[in-house]
């Protein structure tokens, strides 16, 4: 563990602000649910919790049936970082922090589906060509998303598949 050297009060309703430069850092966000752990000697420890993050396994078979049944590339992501993938060098995707583009498109809440040449380029020569937001009980929790080499259009087939698979992990996380 390392040393902030930043010292905070508990107010009179047991509350600690969490300083601006940390939640900065650590992607902190208004609203972001922490995760609360002690251990014997006395340390209290925030984590940030990813609801989606405990689907990780589930999300990735569906991830690969997804891709074995429409050979569709693709992932699901938390709001942070990628929480599974299919199709795509895992290495390459897997536990990584989101790239910037990516982190705007989830920011919109909208399904994103790339027409005319607009796909996003990502990393690895991959091109973000559908998104679809992973919304549970009024909270964005993170997306499904469809990838490819060549910026190729999603079809309607594909865009289909991606909205269930958003709602069917969204239905997931209500349970």
């Amino acid at each position: 563990m390392k040393a902030t050297g930043i010292v905070r009060r508990i107010d009179d309703l047991g509350r600690v602000v969490i300083p601006k430069e940390i939640r900065r850092t650590m992607r902190i966000r208004e609203g972001d649910p922490l995760e609360i752990y002690t251990d014997r000697e006395g340390e209290v420890i925030f984590k940030k919790y990813s609801p989606i993050g405990e689907l990780s396994d589930f999300s990735q078979d569906y991830c690969e049936s997804l891709n074995k049944a429409s050979g569709v590339k693709c992932f699901v992501c938390d709001r942070d970082t990628f929480v599974a993938a299919s199709g795509v060098p895992k290495k390459e995707f897997l536990e990584k922090k989101l790239p910037e583009k990516l982190e705007e498109r989830l920011g919109t809440r909208s399904v994103f589906a790339a027409r005319g040449g607009e796909a996003t380029e990502l990393f690895g020569g991959y091109c973000l060509v559908a998104l679809f937001p992973i919304v549970s009980e009024g909270d964005l929790r993170g997306a499904v998303g469809f990838l490819n080499e060549k910026a190729v259009e999603p079809t309607l087939s594909e865009l289909s598949l991606g909205k269930t698979a958003a709602c069917f992990l969204a239905k997931r996380l209500e349970e």
